[in-house]
């Protein structure tokens, strides 16, 4: 079966010269919660970028279900549609002038009946929490309850694949666990889940694998308490265990 990405040494270098990501190569499975870890600028943003498609890659090969993702970009949306992302600025995907009109809007570019529109609306509303709030302005929200409204956005477009870059910025710890038990359970239903964080120990008992970025390169790739055991502190990233007994205590949620 072939992985859901594959990514062989793929590049990015910009204009200027700098380069951005340098010879990566990584298998992303079906079903999977991904963790990538690093330090602010090694690189996590601008791979999340290209593998939604967003931003064309220097060098290298991406592949998406075994063809090139510039393939699978062309296909009558099929990729747009199955492929959400949650920006670490929630407030910049907002559209709508209500909780229910935002997560409205992506299905009714979908060319849906308004009854099919109507009940993904409700139902990615009531996964997150949110359907008592579909009446407030997005920006009357909380910051944990933005980032489940960015989520139910995704959610209401059927989405597959959901990458969360830095999810937990400036939350308190409501916040968090509200965002936490998103993830916990979009893991539970099969979703396949890229997670972008420095803040490991919010996240890693969800994680099935967890890769390290630093300075555009993976420095180590596995399951996350063997990456741990293997873990530099140039990469500045902290070890969490140091605060916990084990990665299954690494989380926020009680």
């Amino acid at each position: 079966m072939n992985p859901l990405f594959l990514i062989r040494n793929l590049s990015k270098v910009f204009p200027n010269g700098n380069t951005a990501l340098d010879c990566l190569n990584l298998e992303i499975t079906e079903s999977q919660c991904l963790l990538v870890a690093g330090s602010n600028g090694s690189g996590k943003t601008i791979l999340m970028r290209i593998l939604a498609g967003l931003v064309d890659a220097s060098g290298g090969e991406l592949l998406f279900r075994g063809e090139p993702l510039a393939k699978a970009l062309g296909k009558a949306g099929n990729f747009r549609q199955e492929l959400g992302i949650v920006f670490q600025d929630a407030d910049s995907q907002f559209v709508g002038e209500t909780v229910e009109e935002d997560v409205s809007f992506g299905p009714s570019n979908l060319a849906l009946d308004k009854e099919e529109v109507e009940a993904r609306t409700r139902e990615a509303l009531t996964k997150t929490g949110l359907w008592e709030k579909r009446t407030f302005p997005p920006r009357r929200l909380s910051g944990g309850e933005k980032r489940r409204l960015a989520i139910a956005g995704v959610l209401a477009m059927h989405c597959r694949i959901i990458i969360m870059d830095e999810p937990f910025a400036n939350l308190d710890w409501p916040g968090v666990v509200q965002v936490l038990r998103g993830i916990e359970a979009l893991k539970a239903e099969g979703k396949t889940l890229i997670i972008l964080t420095h803040e490991l120990e919010k996240v890693l008992a969800l994680g099935d694998r967890l890769v390290i970025l630093d300075r555009g390169r993976i420095r180590d790739s596995g399951k996350p308490e063997e990456v741990l055991d293997r873990l530099r502190p140039e990469y500045g990233i902290r070890d969490p265990r140091r605060s916990y007994s084990t990665v299954e205590d690494c989380s926020w949620l009680d």
